[in-house]
Protein backbone atom coordinates (compact mmCIF):
# COMPACT_ATOMS: atom_id res chain seq x y z
CA UNK A 1 0.00 0.00 0.00
CA UNK A 2 2.83 2.07 0.72
CA UNK A 3 4.29 1.81 -2.83
CA UNK A 4 0.69 2.50 -4.32
CA UNK A 5 0.29 5.33 -2.18
CA UNK A 6 4.18 6.99 -3.18
CA UNK A 7 3.46 6.08 -6.73
CA UNK A 8 0.25 8.23 -6.85
CA UNK A 9 1.78 10.80 -5.17
CA UNK A 10 4.49 11.19 -7.78
CA UNK A 11 2.26 10.98 -10.76
CA UNK A 12 0.32 13.39 -9.60
CA UNK A 13 3.43 15.53 -9.16
CA UNK A 14 4.81 15.58 -12.23
CA UNK A 15 1.31 16.24 -13.72
CA UNK A 16 1.10 19.40 -12.06
CA UNK A 17 4.99 20.72 -12.52
CA UNK A 18 4.09 19.58 -16.47
CA UNK A 19 0.62 21.27 -16.44
CA UNK A 20 2.58 24.45 -14.92
CA UNK A 21 5.50 24.60 -17.35
CA UNK A 22 2.87 23.81 -20.24
CA UNK A 23 1.07 26.80 -19.29
CA UNK A 24 4.29 29.21 -18.33
CA UNK A 25 5.47 28.03 -21.78
CA UNK A 26 2.42 28.55 -23.99
CA UNK A 27 2.14 32.13 -22.12
CA UNK A 28 5.45 32.96 -22.81
CA UNK A 29 5.82 32.14 -26.06
CA UNK A 30 2.12 34.11 -26.76
CA UNK A 31 4.07 37.53 -25.27
CA UNK A 32 6.85 36.86 -27.34
CA UNK A 33 4.79 36.87 -30.71
CA UNK A 34 3.59 39.92 -29.20
CA UNK A 35 6.59 41.77 -28.83
CA UNK A 36 7.71 41.01 -32.71
CA UNK A 37 4.59 42.45 -33.72
CA UNK A 38 4.98 45.44 -31.25
CA UNK A 39 8.30 46.24 -32.62
CA UNK A 40 7.24 46.11 -36.44
CA UNK A 41 4.64 48.12 -35.14
CA UNK A 42 7.66 50.57 -33.53
CA UNK A 43 9.64 50.80 -36.97
CA UNK A 44 6.22 51.60 -38.85
CA UNK A 45 5.42 54.57 -36.33
CA UNK A 46 9.13 55.72 -36.75
CA UNK A 47 8.84 55.84 -40.20
CA UNK A 48 5.44 57.81 -39.88
CA UNK A 49 7.17 60.02 -37.56
CA UNK A 50 9.91 60.78 -40.87
CA UNK A 51 7.14 61.55 -43.22
CA UNK A 52 5.53 63.84 -41.26
CA UNK A 53 2.33 61.98 -40.81
CA UNK A 54 1.67 63.14 -37.03
CA UNK A 55 -1.81 62.34 -36.50
CA UNK A 56 -1.23 58.43 -37.98
CA UNK A 57 1.26 57.79 -35.79
CA UNK A 58 -0.33 59.28 -32.55
CA UNK A 59 -3.12 56.85 -33.03
CA UNK A 60 -0.98 54.13 -33.59
CA UNK A 61 0.89 54.84 -30.31
CA UNK A 62 -1.72 54.73 -28.48
CA UNK A 63 -3.10 51.91 -29.55
CA UNK A 64 0.70 50.48 -29.06
CA UNK A 65 0.18 51.54 -25.73
CA UNK A 66 -2.42 49.77 -24.50
CA UNK A 67 -0.73 46.71 -25.93
CA UNK A 68 2.37 46.97 -24.05
CA UNK A 69 0.01 47.67 -20.68
CA UNK A 70 -1.43 43.92 -21.96
CA UNK A 71 1.24 42.96 -22.16
CA UNK A 72 2.78 43.62 -18.76
CA UNK A 73 -0.62 41.75 -17.29
CA UNK A 74 0.44 38.49 -19.07
CA UNK A 75 3.72 38.84 -17.93
CA UNK A 76 2.33 38.88 -14.06
CA UNK A 77 -0.31 36.24 -14.75
CA UNK A 78 3.01 33.64 -16.34
CA UNK A 79 4.71 34.67 -12.72
CA UNK A 80 1.34 34.25 -11.01
CA UNK A 81 0.95 30.49 -12.71
CA UNK A 82 4.77 29.88 -11.85
CA UNK A 83 4.17 30.67 -8.04
CA UNK A 84 0.64 28.79 -8.25
CA UNK A 85 2.00 26.06 -9.16
CA UNK A 86 5.45 26.15 -6.92
CA UNK A 87 2.55 26.25 -3.90
CA UNK A 88 0.66 23.48 -5.40
CA UNK A 89 3.83 21.32 -5.51
CA UNK A 90 4.84 22.24 -2.14
CA UNK A 91 1.32 21.42 -0.87
CA UNK A 92 1.12 17.97 -2.02
CA UNK A 93 4.85 17.07 -0.56
CA UNK A 94 3.55 18.25 2.18
CA UNK A 95 0.47 16.07 2.27
CA UNK A 96 2.44 13.41 0.83
CA UNK A 97 5.06 13.20 3.98
CA UNK A 98 1.53 14.03 6.61
CA UNK A 99 -0.16 10.71 4.69
CA UNK A 100 3.33 8.80 5.07
CA UNK A 101 3.98 9.90 9.45
CA UNK A 102 0.24 9.51 9.90
CA UNK A 103 -1.76 6.71 8.06
CA UNK A 104 1.46 4.58 5.73
CA UNK A 105 3.57 4.13 8.63
CA UNK A 106 1.21 3.02 11.92
CA UNK A 107 -0.62 0.88 9.51
CA UNK A 108 3.03 -0.88 8.42
CA UNK A 109 3.40 -1.14 12.41
CA UNK A 110 0.36 -2.67 12.52
CA UNK A 111 0.54 -4.66 9.61
CA UNK A 112 3.61 -6.25 11.39
CA UNK A 113 2.23 -6.52 14.66
CA UNK A 114 -1.17 -8.32 13.33
CA UNK A 115 1.83 -11.16 11.75
CA UNK A 116 3.40 -11.70 15.06
CA UNK A 117 0.12 -12.12 16.34
CA UNK A 118 -1.01 -14.85 13.80
CA UNK A 119 2.27 -16.40 14.49
CA UNK A 120 0.88 -16.45 18.52
CA UNK A 121 3.02 -14.05 19.81
CA UNK A 122 0.12 -12.37 21.71
CA UNK A 123 2.42 -10.86 24.95
CA UNK A 124 3.72 -8.08 22.39
CA UNK A 125 2.30 -4.82 23.01
CA UNK A 126 1.11 -1.99 20.44
CA UNK A 127 1.99 1.53 21.28
CA UNK A 128 -0.50 3.84 19.70
CA UNK A 129 -1.60 7.20 19.82
CA UNK A 130 -5.50 7.37 20.37
CA UNK A 131 -6.01 11.18 18.98
CA UNK A 132 -5.32 10.18 15.30
CA UNK A 133 -7.97 7.69 13.44
CA UNK A 134 -5.36 4.51 13.14
CA UNK A 135 -4.43 5.25 16.80
CA UNK A 136 -8.18 4.08 17.20
CA UNK A 137 -7.47 1.29 15.03
CA UNK A 138 -4.41 0.68 17.33
CA UNK A 139 -6.00 0.38 20.30
CA UNK A 140 -8.78 -1.93 18.94
CA UNK A 141 -6.22 -4.15 17.61
CA UNK A 142 -4.90 -4.32 21.00
CA UNK A 143 -7.64 -4.52 23.04
CA UNK A 144 -8.35 -8.07 20.89
CA UNK A 145 -4.72 -9.19 21.94
CA UNK A 146 -5.75 -8.39 25.33
CA UNK A 147 -8.44 -10.44 25.52
CA UNK A 148 -7.08 -13.19 23.44
CA UNK A 149 -4.51 -13.70 26.16
CA UNK A 150 -7.48 -13.41 28.88
CA UNK A 151 -9.30 -16.02 26.72
CA UNK A 152 -6.48 -18.74 26.58
CA UNK A 153 -5.64 -17.85 30.04
CA UNK A 154 -8.90 -18.68 30.87
CA UNK A 155 -9.26 -22.12 28.41
CA UNK A 156 -5.55 -23.43 30.73
CA UNK A 157 -7.99 -22.75 33.46
CA UNK A 158 -10.59 -24.34 32.39
CA UNK A 159 -8.50 -27.62 31.22
CA UNK A 160 -6.77 -27.91 34.31
CA UNK A 161 -10.01 -27.76 36.32
CA UNK A 162 -11.24 -30.13 34.02
CA UNK A 163 -8.50 -32.60 34.30
CA UNK A 164 -9.26 -31.60 38.64
CA UNK A 165 -12.95 -32.94 38.62
CA UNK A 166 -12.60 -36.03 35.97
CA UNK A 167 -9.78 -36.77 38.76
CA UNK A 168 -12.11 -36.57 41.45
CA UNK A 169 -14.74 -38.32 39.67
CA UNK A 170 -12.72 -41.20 39.10
CA UNK A 171 -11.37 -41.76 42.64
CA UNK A 172 -15.04 -41.27 43.73
CA UNK A 173 -16.12 -44.12 41.49
CA UNK A 174 -13.00 -46.15 42.21
CA UNK A 175 -13.98 -46.59 46.13
CA UNK A 176 -17.67 -47.87 45.36
CA UNK A 177 -16.24 -50.34 42.76
CA UNK A 178 -13.59 -51.55 45.34
CA UNK A 179 -16.24 -51.91 47.76
CA UNK A 180 -18.77 -53.93 45.23
CA UNK A 181 -15.89 -56.26 44.50
CA UNK A 182 -15.25 -57.24 48.23
CA UNK A 183 -18.39 -57.76 49.01
CA UNK A 184 -19.22 -59.86 45.98
CA UNK A 185 -16.24 -61.55 46.43
CA UNK A 186 -17.70 -62.22 49.71
CA UNK A 187 -20.59 -64.06 48.48
CA UNK A 188 -19.36 -66.12 46.02
CA UNK A 189 -16.63 -67.53 49.06
CA UNK A 190 -19.91 -68.51 50.85
CA UNK A 191 -19.29 -65.79 53.64
CA UNK A 192 -22.75 -64.84 54.27
CA UNK A 193 -23.06 -67.37 56.65
CA UNK A 194 -26.89 -66.53 57.73
CA UNK A 195 -29.69 -64.56 55.33
CA UNK A 196 -29.10 -61.74 57.84
CA UNK A 197 -25.16 -61.70 56.73
CA UNK A 198 -26.54 -61.72 53.00
CA UNK A 199 -28.87 -59.58 53.29
CA UNK A 200 -26.56 -57.19 54.84
CA UNK A 201 -24.11 -58.10 51.79
CA UNK A 202 -26.64 -57.12 49.27
CA UNK A 203 -27.92 -54.05 50.75
CA UNK A 204 -24.83 -52.84 50.49
CA UNK A 205 -23.91 -53.94 46.94
CA UNK A 206 -27.09 -51.96 46.58
CA UNK A 207 -26.37 -48.32 48.16
CA UNK A 208 -22.82 -48.74 46.22
CA UNK A 209 -24.25 -49.43 43.11
CA UNK A 210 -26.38 -45.88 43.71
CA UNK A 211 -23.19 -44.14 44.62
CA UNK A 212 -21.49 -45.44 41.38
CA UNK A 213 -24.99 -44.23 39.68
CA UNK A 214 -24.78 -40.93 41.03
CA UNK A 215 -21.31 -40.43 40.32
CA UNK A 216 -21.85 -41.35 36.87
CA UNK A 217 -24.75 -39.04 36.36
CA UNK A 218 -22.37 -35.61 37.92
CA UNK A 219 -19.50 -36.99 35.34
CA UNK A 220 -22.23 -37.02 32.42
CA UNK A 221 -23.00 -33.46 33.21
CA UNK A 222 -19.33 -32.62 33.18
CA UNK A 223 -18.83 -33.68 30.36
CA UNK A 224 -22.13 -32.55 28.18
CA UNK A 225 -20.00 -29.22 27.30
CA UNK A 226 -18.10 -31.36 25.44
CA UNK A 227 -20.51 -33.27 23.44
CA UNK A 228 -19.32 -31.15 20.16
CA UNK A 229 -15.83 -33.00 20.34
CA UNK A 230 -18.19 -36.38 20.58
CA UNK A 231 -16.21 -38.91 17.49
CA UNK A 232 -19.10 -40.60 15.36
CA UNK A 233 -17.07 -43.19 13.55
CA UNK A 234 -19.78 -44.14 10.58
CA UNK A 235 -19.43 -47.95 9.63
CA UNK A 236 -21.77 -50.58 7.23
CA UNK A 237 -24.39 -52.23 9.30
CA UNK A 238 -26.58 -54.91 8.88
CA UNK A 239 -29.75 -53.28 11.29
CA UNK A 240 -31.59 -56.29 11.47
CA UNK A 241 -28.78 -58.32 12.86
CA UNK A 242 -27.15 -55.58 15.03
CA UNK A 243 -30.79 -54.73 16.56
CA UNK A 244 -31.59 -58.39 17.67
CA UNK A 245 -27.89 -59.00 19.28
CA UNK A 246 -28.96 -55.17 21.40
CA UNK A 247 -32.13 -57.05 22.45
CA UNK A 248 -30.51 -60.26 22.91
CA UNK A 249 -27.86 -58.49 25.31
CA UNK A 250 -30.33 -56.48 27.17
CA UNK A 251 -32.20 -59.26 27.95
CA UNK A 252 -30.96 -62.76 28.12
CA UNK A 253 -34.31 -64.57 28.85
CA UNK A 254 -36.18 -62.61 26.27
CA UNK A 255 -38.86 -62.42 28.96
CA UNK A 256 -38.74 -58.46 29.02
CA UNK A 257 -38.79 -57.39 25.63
CA UNK A 258 -40.32 -59.00 22.57
CA UNK A 259 -37.94 -58.99 19.30
CA UNK A 260 -40.01 -59.40 16.08
CA UNK A 261 -37.32 -60.14 13.47
CA UNK A 262 -38.21 -58.59 9.91
CA UNK A 263 -38.55 -60.50 6.51
CA UNK A 264 -36.15 -58.05 5.20
CA UNK A 265 -32.12 -57.06 5.70
CA UNK A 266 -30.93 -53.71 5.20
CA UNK A 267 -27.60 -51.83 5.34
CA UNK A 268 -27.26 -48.52 7.22
CA UNK A 269 -24.44 -46.15 7.93
CA UNK A 270 -24.01 -45.74 11.49
CA UNK A 271 -21.49 -45.85 14.57
CA UNK A 272 -22.36 -48.89 16.45
CA UNK A 273 -21.50 -47.69 19.66
CA UNK A 274 -23.53 -44.97 19.22
CA UNK A 275 -26.33 -46.73 17.89
CA UNK A 276 -26.19 -49.45 20.46
CA UNK A 277 -26.25 -46.19 23.01
CA UNK A 278 -29.30 -44.56 21.79
CA UNK A 279 -31.15 -48.07 21.30
CA UNK A 280 -30.41 -49.26 25.23
CA UNK A 281 -31.38 -45.65 26.25
CA UNK A 282 -34.83 -46.12 24.62
CA UNK A 283 -35.40 -49.72 26.23
CA UNK A 284 -34.03 -48.69 30.04
CA UNK A 285 -36.67 -45.73 29.85
CA UNK A 286 -40.13 -48.01 28.68
CA UNK A 287 -38.71 -49.86 30.93
CA UNK A 288 -38.30 -47.41 34.17
CA UNK A 289 -41.32 -45.40 33.19
CA UNK A 290 -43.52 -48.00 31.37
CA UNK A 291 -43.24 -51.72 33.20
CA UNK A 292 -44.18 -54.67 31.50
CA UNK A 293 -43.17 -55.64 28.36
CA UNK A 294 -41.15 -53.85 26.00
CA UNK A 295 -41.94 -54.33 22.13
CA UNK A 296 -38.82 -53.85 19.43
CA UNK A 297 -39.36 -54.34 15.68
CA UNK A 298 -38.52 -52.96 12.12
CA UNK A 299 -40.09 -50.83 9.35
CA UNK A 300 -38.73 -49.98 6.14
CA UNK A 301 -39.92 -47.02 4.53
CA UNK A 302 -38.38 -45.82 1.09
CA UNK A 303 -34.39 -45.76 1.51
CA UNK A 304 -35.21 -45.30 5.42
CA UNK A 305 -35.57 -48.09 7.72
CA UNK A 306 -36.74 -47.35 11.80
CA UNK A 307 -36.00 -49.33 14.59
CA UNK A 308 -39.21 -49.26 16.58
CA UNK A 309 -39.40 -49.45 20.16
CA UNK A 310 -42.32 -49.24 21.64
CA UNK A 311 -44.63 -49.73 25.51
CA UNK A 312 -47.26 -49.76 27.16
CA UNK A 313 -47.35 -47.18 29.62
CA UNK A 314 -48.65 -43.71 30.04
CA UNK A 315 -46.88 -42.07 27.30
CA UNK A 316 -45.75 -38.65 27.05
CA UNK A 317 -48.44 -35.36 28.42
CA UNK A 318 -48.78 -33.82 25.06
CA UNK A 319 -47.84 -30.45 26.61
CA UNK A 320 -44.32 -32.22 27.17
CA UNK A 321 -43.92 -33.01 23.77
CA UNK A 322 -42.50 -30.17 22.22
CA UNK A 323 -39.46 -29.71 25.00
CA UNK A 324 -38.96 -33.86 25.42
CA UNK A 325 -35.63 -33.11 23.33
CA UNK A 326 -34.54 -30.48 25.42
CA UNK A 327 -31.45 -30.37 27.98
CA UNK A 328 -32.34 -31.08 31.41
CA UNK A 329 -36.43 -31.36 30.66
CA UNK A 330 -38.15 -34.04 32.54
CA UNK A 331 -41.82 -34.63 31.54
CA UNK A 332 -44.30 -34.26 34.18
CA UNK A 333 -44.30 -38.46 34.14
CA UNK A 334 -41.53 -39.34 35.44
CA UNK A 335 -43.13 -39.35 39.02
CA UNK A 336 -40.68 -40.49 41.64
CA UNK A 337 -38.28 -42.45 39.26
CA UNK A 338 -34.34 -40.73 39.37
CA UNK A 339 -33.16 -39.05 35.92
CA UNK A 340 -31.21 -36.41 34.68
CA UNK A 341 -33.33 -35.10 31.72
CA UNK A 342 -30.53 -35.96 29.53
CA UNK A 343 -31.29 -39.50 28.25
CA UNK A 344 -33.69 -37.88 25.12
CA UNK A 345 -31.28 -35.04 24.42
CA UNK A 346 -28.57 -37.27 24.20
CA UNK A 347 -30.08 -39.87 21.69
CA UNK A 348 -31.48 -36.81 19.78
CA UNK A 349 -27.59 -35.74 19.22
CA UNK A 350 -26.21 -38.24 18.75
CA UNK A 351 -28.85 -39.56 15.67
CA UNK A 352 -28.24 -36.15 14.41
CA UNK A 353 -24.94 -36.46 14.13
CA UNK A 354 -25.56 -40.03 12.24
CA UNK A 355 -27.49 -38.12 9.53
CA UNK A 356 -31.14 -39.58 11.27
CA UNK A 357 -33.44 -38.89 13.59
CA UNK A 358 -35.83 -39.69 16.34
CA UNK A 359 -39.88 -40.23 16.38
CA UNK A 360 -41.69 -40.30 19.75
CA UNK A 361 -45.47 -40.63 19.29
CA UNK A 362 -48.11 -41.91 22.08
CA UNK A 363 -50.37 -44.65 20.67
CA UNK A 364 -52.88 -44.33 22.97
CA UNK A 365 -51.57 -47.54 24.85
CA UNK A 366 -48.10 -46.60 25.10
CA UNK A 367 -44.99 -44.69 23.46
CA UNK A 368 -43.81 -45.43 20.18
CA UNK A 369 -40.17 -44.59 19.38
CA UNK A 370 -38.30 -44.56 16.28
CA UNK A 371 -34.77 -44.43 15.65
CA UNK A 372 -34.95 -43.55 11.51
CA UNK A 373 -31.63 -44.41 9.26
CA UNK A 374 -30.98 -43.59 5.82
CA UNK A 375 -30.27 -47.09 4.23
CA UNK A 376 -26.72 -47.30 1.68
Amino acid sequence: MRKRVLVVLTVLMVLLIALTLGLYFTSKKSNDSDRQEQLIEFNEIGKLIEEGNTESATGKLEKLSDEVRGQTGKTERDARILIVGGVAAVCLLIAGIFIFITILRPLRKISKYTTEIARGNTDIPLTYDRGSEVGEFSWAFDSMRRELNKARASEREAIENNKTVIATLSHDIKTPITSIRAYTEGLEANLDSTPEKRAQYLQVIQKKCDEVSKVTDDLLLHSLSDMHRLKVEMKEIEISAFAGEAVKDLDPDGKEISWQKPDFTAQVSADPDRLLQCIENLITNARKYAGGQVEVNLERAGDTVAICIRDHGKGIPDEDMPFIFDKFYRGHNHGSQPGSGLGLYIVKYLMTQMDGDIELRNTGDGLLAKLILKVS
